[in-house]
């Protein structure tokens, strides 16, 4: 990845290990991507959110197995003195590209200090990777914030089309990409097998469905419940919801109880360790994700490395992650029907063989070499402005 003969230099903002999540790990494979082609240097969290805002255990990654990269702590999200420090670090290495990972307003302060303060000692160009233009759970303020830190960024790369309109409400005419989320291949072995699978997370045989990520109301988990009695009317299958729960969980219990799904539910109510993920979904047959609102997933980015089918509703950019009949079904949201039909037609017409083929090539279009040519595209899109 170079500008002209010389090979750019990138400078990246956003949360990297010892921070778990998503975020941080697509960040973190970022990182390793663009430095085995370019100069890297990642400004990474002292702190991330103050923990009275974080609804989880713990923001830290205590997986045995964690995924790292080389970054520098500076930032505090509530220290505005440590966002000019930031800037002015960042400054000094003399990128030529500033990548920003946003994915929440709360952080909009912190990131237009820092990029006013780069662009006023460098000129730095700077895109933001967005991963939600804007929450999920929305707030009147969402919006402004947004646009004030929208406001020094030169592009943007989006990761589905739903997300473009969203960005271009709030800052017309901005230079926009449109990529995909990358795949999350660094959970996998390669070597478990579904029995060993099973047998490790405890799991008995027969059809087996994978709900997985933390939960919280967007997520449509209720209606994939309400889709299980009309499921096991004609597969006896069984549903494993797995990851930490973000509101309270009674709700979900009590409509388990009341569907009489006791022995056909199994919660995991906690966050689950980089090491263990793959047991999850290669015990699996199917991975649903029966949301009601999104952008995009790296769950189903895990699930196409792991080569396991998906079922999703059609919203946001889940839609766009999925082949139709290849690597999964689509359907509407809000619709416990349309669940359990793509659901038992999975199993009873052998569409777990017929989608096998497919995944390879779907891996080669979610790559990260495939997100770092976006980049260069993008880069090479502001560097024309």
């Amino acid at each position: 990845m170079t500008r002209g003969n010389e090979k750019r230099r990138f400078c990246l903002i956003g949360p990297t290990y010892p921070y778990r999540g998503g975020i941080s790990h697509y960040n973190t494979c970022l990182i390793r991507e663009l430095a085995a082609a370019g100069e890297v240097r990642a400004i990474n969290f002292t702190r991330l959110y103050p923990g009275f805002l974080f609804p989880g255990k713990t923001q830290f990654d205590e997986s045995a197995r964690p995924l790292k990269a080389d970054s520098t702590r500076l930032i505090d999200s509530i220290n505005p003195l440590t966002w000019i420090r930031a800037g002015v670090r960042a400054a000094r290495f003399e990128p030529d590209l500033v990548l920003v990972q946003w994915w929440h307003p709360f952080f909009a302060p912190a990131m237009f200090t820092i990029c006013s303060v780069m662009k006023l000692v460098r000129r730095a160009r700077v895109v933001f990777i967005c991963h939600n233009v804007l929450p999920h759970e929305k707030s009147l303020v969402d919006r402004f914030l947004a646009a004030l830190a929208f406001s020094v960024s030169d592009g943007f790369l989006v990761q589905s089309r739903e997300d473009r309109d969203k960005l271009l409400r709030i800052r017309a005419n901005a230079p926009v990409l449109v990529h995909p989320h990358p795949i999350y291949d660094f959970f996998g072995t390669g070597s478990l097998t579904r029995e060993a699978a099973r047998a490790k997370i405890g799991s008995p045989d027969g059809p087996l469905l994978l709900f997985f990520g933390y939960v919280r109301g967007y997520k449509g988990l209720s209606y994939l419940i309400e889709a299980m009695p009309l499921i096991r009317e004609r597969v006896p299958a069984k549903l494993l919801v797995v990851g930490e729960f973000y509101e309270d969980t009674a709700p979900y219990t009590e409509l388990v109880e009341r569907l009489g799904l006791a022995e056909a539910v199994r919660f995991e109510n906690r966050y689950v360790a980089n090491e263990e993920v793959e047991g999850f979904f290669v015990a699996s047959d199917l991975v649903i994700l029966p949301y009601v609102s999104a952008t995009q997933s790296g769950i189903v980015q895990i699930a196409v490395a792991m080569n396991r089918p998906v079922v999703v509703t059609d919203v946001g950019g889940l839609g766009e992650a999925v082949s139709p009949e290849k690597t999964g079904f689509v359907v509407p949201p809000r619709d416990p029907a349309a669940i359990a039909r793509a659901v038992v037609r999975f199993f009873e017409e052998g569409w777990a063989a017929r989608m096998a083929p497919w995944f390879e090539g779907e891996r080669k279009r979610f790559s990260w070499k495939a997100m770092a040519e976006a980049i260069d595209e993008i880069a090479r899109l502001v560097e024309k402005r």
